[in-house]
């Protein structure tokens, strides 16, 4: 992951806890002045905030272009990547706004670190407040002695953009990105106000939209249990995959992977369906953490489904040990009725 720029500056509340005061890192007043994009102490830690941020909840959209919503970030990015306005400039005027905007929502200290990074073809903005956390280091007397250290496993506060998926202009993109822990919702919406734009895209229902799709096309295409549980773990697999590089899944490449021989065929379902789904869809971890199959064979009797059916199609009666299925597969419904 190459590191093209990056900075870090200080966000102090004041002792009333009514505002924010910023202490900007040294030398930012000289033109281009930013950290070395080459540094592999910064890099080591962008990556390692990456990897945090890429495993959080998340609010996706994009930024606004009119109205209450809108903002003068996209104008301060633009400027920026044109060579308008130097790195450390962006970053100051993003911290300032910050201070300002999120003042009510911080109450502890943190170091701001703003980077503008590369991997593979696309570029990205990240945005992240790190805090830090007491520790214990060695000196050279080879002594325990107290060691401040980042705390990068835990970001409460966080945003990334693709750029170069902004810049692409591609209608209904959802380039901008946020954290959302269920507990901040004043946090998020100042980060939906700091960074200027509209929300989007509800991550965990298109992931469990998807994943009703999936199950509904394995059911209707009937593929045997093992074709069934392949496909279930290439979905699962990319889905992951794409958590990891922090980017959305997308509708015709997963298809592709769910279905080689016939690559178009899980989109086409998709569609002709009518899930309503976008054609891009950032994976929500936790609902694809809870997303497998149940099997079991037994007697002559070979049972199969998805977890999410537990509960509303199919039930499971504990005391009696029985397993009822309220909605039964239309092919299994045709034998049924043709026996009789």
């Amino acid at each position: 992951m190459p590191l093209l720029q990056s900075i870090v500056h200080r966000l102090d509340p004041t002792l009333d806890g009514e505002r924010l005061t910023l202490t900007a890192a040294p030398g930012t007043s000289e033109p281009n002045a930013s950290e070395p994009g080459d540094d592999p102490v910064m890099t080591s830690l962008v990556g390692a905030l990456n990897d945090t941020y890429n495993t959080k909840p998340k609010g996706w959209g994009r930024f606004a272009e009119e109205g209450e919503q809108a903002g003068p970030l996209a104008m301060w990015l633009r400027d920026y990547l044109a060579g308008e306005k130097s790195f450390a400039e962006l970053s100051v005027s993003l911290a300032e706004r910050l201070a300002k905007q999120l003042q009510e929502q911080l109450s502890v200290s943190g170091y701001l670190v703003v980077s503008h990074q590369r991997q593979g073809d696309t570029e990205t903005l990240l945005v992240a407040l790190v805090h830090q956390r007491e520790g214990i280091g060695i000196n050279p007397q080879h002594h325990a002695v107290p060691a401040a250290q980042l705390n990068t496993s835990q970001l409460t506060l966080a945003a990334r953009i693709n750029l170069t998926q902004w810049q692409s202009d591609a209608p209904n993109a959802q380039y901008v990105s946020f954290l959302k822990d269920r507990g901040g919702k004043k946090l998020a919406e100042g980060l939906i106000a700091l960074l200027g734009m509209e929300e989007g895209i509800d991550s965990p229902a298109e992931t469990r939209t998807l994943l009703k799709a999936f199950s509904d096309y394995v059911e209707k295409e009937d593929f045997d249990e093992e074709v069934s549980r392949e496909k279930t773990d290439t979905l699962v697999d990319y889905a992951n995959e794409q958590l990891r590089r922090g980017e959305p899944m997308t509708l015709e490449e997963l298809s592709g992977l769910v279905n080689e021989q016939q690559p178009k065929a899980f989109y086409e379902h998709i569609r002709n369906a009518d899930y309503g789904l976008s054609p891009e869809i950032p994976p929500d971890k936790r609902t694809l953490s809870q997303f497998r199959r149940f099997t079991g064979r037994s007697g002559g009797v070979s049972i199969s489904f998805d977890s999410h059916l537990l509960g509303s199609s199919i039930e499971y009666d504990a005391a009696q040990d029985r397993l009822i299925i309220k909605q039964v597969p239309k092919q299994l419904r045709e034998q049924l009725t043709k026996q009789d």
